[in-house]
């Protein structure tokens, strides 16, 4: 996109360019730069976020309360990027100048550059008054490793419908005809093999003789090296496995014997967030943008209007790692709620110990959290992640889900097993498809849908006696099972109960 200029400062003085640096960034009026950008160890160029001064979601009032939840989605989007278009307008021609390669970003108002080190101490010293004086804060924007679950078994014995699909009583709502159609899902993950016999026939981009990918499909991965899906990928592609695994479980179904899915007649997209493994903050904004209004394969012509109903999100931004703060892609997964898309997310794997709920998206308010409990049984897994978390008031997890040993899809057209908090999420993105598509008028309002799949559910316990945030494992809801194991069943009638 631009030439990147590499400078480099001599040794010996390069310490001493960094000590002045971080003095030129303490002053009035200057952006606040994240000290582990001063560890330079000779590196070209530094992967940055540059974040700006306006963080705050823009408004869609006057419009009323019972406006259509599009027309608001829309207003939000055109906001949004109204806002990053008057905002960084100084920023990107300062960056352009200099021939320094960036990707803007409007979901949450950042710019990843690549910055050398003479750019980074000349953006430290400017002041509010200067081209880069909307930019607030420097911050990293590091690989991250994600501990993602590995394959148990391949080719585990078929099971008709899947153990953890029947036993949140899933096949009951499929009984009363409603199997997720008229609703998409979206992934967010290492991938997806859309061809696999269980996906094919859900993915959005197919229409039963051919495939599209436009708007149906985006790679958040543009330079890396050594994974098997390269980069800018331009059909649908998974690197690791973990991605086709989730995406089995919220919507699979080969029409035959392998019955994975929760929501087999939903729709699905998909965007690659890691690659072989490795995410960074921007790659996560990335696909949380897409996600609000998908793009082309050019990644051009937004449309929110083809925005997905619900998101799976099985992976954390490791803030020992990377998400320093813990709040670099908070405003993304918050402005993805306020375009009225369910946002659920794995607990992490962290457990057994209280608040081991740590890394985003699941430490926001505005995601739905999701334990794992046993695919057979309502324990709890021990390896899912207990809340609370540090100065959030709210139970987390919100609810438990099957997330032991349960078989989906992989890679190669294949099936086996995986366990963690991963495998429990797609099982509640299917859940809300199923409401969804029993009650349309739930899309839109992912407040209303995380209210209802609270108060539809069954007990769940904890295997050994445990008191996280003052709560007992006896009363629910608490911060190791949140309010209980997740229902399908008892999620559809409370969702038809609706006026």
């Amino acid at each position: 996109m631009h030439r990147t200029i590499h400078v480099t400062p001599p040794r010996g003085k390069r310490r001493l360019l960094w000590l002045a640096l971080f003095a030129a960034a303490g002053s009035a009026g200057a952006a606040e730069i994240n000290p582990a950008l001063l560890d330079y160890r000779g590196a070209a160029t530094q992967d940055v976020l540059l974040v700006m001064d306006d963080q705050s979601t823009p408004l869609t009032t006057p419009l009323a309360s019972d406006t259509d939840y599009l027309l608001r989605r829309r207003i939000l989007v055109a906001n949004l990027i109204a806002r990053a278009e008057e905002s960084q307008t100084d920023v990107r021609a300062w960056l352009d100048k200099r021939g320094i390669a960036y990707q803007p970003y409007w979901i949450a108002n950042v710019i990843q550059a690549e910055l050398p080190a003479q750019a980074l101490e000349e953006l430290a010293q400017a002041t509010r008054g200067s081209a880069l004086g909307r930019i607030a804060r420097v911050e990293p924007n590091p690989l991250l490793t994600s501990r993602l679950p590995k394959l148990e078994a391949t080719d585990k014995a078929i099971e008709a419908v899947a153990t953890g699909v029947t036993r949140i009583r899933a096949p009951s709502v499929w009984s009363a005809g409603f199997r997720g159609q008229g609703v998409v899902i979206g992934g967010m993950d290492t991938g997806y093999q859309w061809n696999h016999p269980a996906l094919r026939p859900q993915y959005r981009g197919w229409n039963g003789s051919t495939a599209n990918h436009n708007y149906h499909w985006h790679d958040a991965i543009r330079n890396t090296s050594g994974n098997s899906c390269g980069n800018n990928a331009t059909a649908p592609c998974d690197d690791n496995g973990h991605g086709t695994h989730t995406a089995g479980t919220f919507a699979g179904d080969d029409g035959g014997s392998n019955q994975i899915g929760v929501a087999p007649r939903a729709k699905w997209v998909g965007c690659r967030n890691m690659a072989a493994g490795y995410g960074t903050p921007a790659r996560y904004i990335e696909c949380l943008q897409w996600m609000l209004a998908p793009t082309n394969l050019a990644n051009a012509s937004p449309n929110p209007d083809l925005a997905p109903d619900v998101t799976s999100n099985s992976w954390g931004c490791v803030a020992s790692e990377g998400c320093t703060t813990g709040n670099e892609i908070r405003t993304a997964v918050d402005n993805l709620v306020a375009g009225g898309v369910v946002v659920v997310a794995a607990a992490g794997n962290d457990g057994s110990s209280c608040s081991t709920i740590g890394d985003p998206p699941a430490i926001y308010a505005s995601a739905f959290v999701v334990g794992a409990t046993g695919s057979t049984s309502d324990s709890l897994a021990s390896f899912s992640s207990r809340g609370p978390v540090p100065g959030l008031s709210a139970i987390k997890p919100d609810l438990s889900a099957p997330g032991v040993s349960v078989r989906s899809s992989i890679r190669n057209s294949s099936y086996g097993s995986m366990s963690g908090t991963s495998m429990a999420t797609p099982h509640v993105a299917g859940v809300v498809a199923l409401m969804m598509s029993a009650k349309p008028s739930l899309k839109g309002n992912p407040t209303l849908v995380a209210q209802l799949l609270r108060q539809s559910v069954v007990s769940a316990s904890v295997p050994f006696s445990q008191t996280c945030g003052g709560t007992s494992s006896g009363v629910r809801p608490n911060h190791m099972v949140g309010h209980g194991r997740l229902d399908a069943w008892l999620a559809y009638q409370a969702a038809i109960a609706l006026p």
